[in-house]
């Protein structure tokens, strides 16, 4: 019995060690040798050294004069947890027996594409999808182009420049596909804010 039970406990201590402390601290360490913005959160700093937000984590924009993140199902970008408004397009079943979106994912999306419309009444494009559903995280830092495109017009308006200067910024912001082929191209919201702000100027609070 004792030649089983003192090698078991041998193993169980020293995996415990290797595995539950020496383990994490070395990737820990190599992680901050090797990717140290990567591995504190890709923090953005201001001028002061402020933290103002993550390239990683969204954040709401409600001056008209920015744009726009894209619609979380959280409450205001909440990092310590990540979920999705779990209302489907097509899992809903009505009454009759129709399969078809869900009634509350229905509202969602005409109340925030009527809100668009309301900001900008002139801009009769289609309005894309992302920005008005939510993500599966509920904290995308990224809208794609075209949803930038879309905002153009209200934010050149809102302050006074010309749309083609707008664009501009958004085709130098416009990350492509990762590794040229993962993913879709995207900007980052944040950075595209904060550089019409460095270029422009901030604009108050409404």
């Amino acid at each position: 019995m004792k030649d089983q039970i003192r090698p078991a406990v041998v193993s169980l201590l020293a995996f415990t060690v290797i595995l539950g402390l020496v383990y994490p601290l070395l990737m820990t360490g190599i992680a901050h040798a090797l990717f140290s913005h990567q591995a504190t959160g890709s923090l953005i700093h201001d001028k002061n050294g402020k933290v103002v937000g993550s390239e990683l984590i969204g954040q709401p924009f409600d001056n008209p004069a920015y744009f726009f993140s894209r619609p979380t199902a959280q409450a205001n970008y909440n990092a310590s947890y990540s979920t999705g408004s779990n209302l489907g397009p097509t899992a809903f079943v009505d009454n009759e027996g129709n399969l078809g979106p869900n009634p509350a994912l229905r509202k969602a999306v005409q109340d925030r594409i009527d809100a668009l419309r309301a900001l900008d009444p002139g801009n009769t494009a289609p309005v894309p999808i992302d920005l008005v559903t939510t993500s599966s995280s509920g904290l995308d830092p990224h809208i794609s182009p075209a949803a930038a495109y879309y905002q153009a017009g209200r934010i050149a308006r809102l302050r006074g420049q010309s749309k083609d200067d707008i664009d501009q910024m958004i085709a130098s912001h416009t990350e492509g596909r990762t590794l040229g082929v993962l993913g879709e191209p995207r900007v980052n919201v944040l950075g595209l804010n904060r550089a019409l702000d460095e270029r422009f100027g901030p604009v108050p609070d409404r």
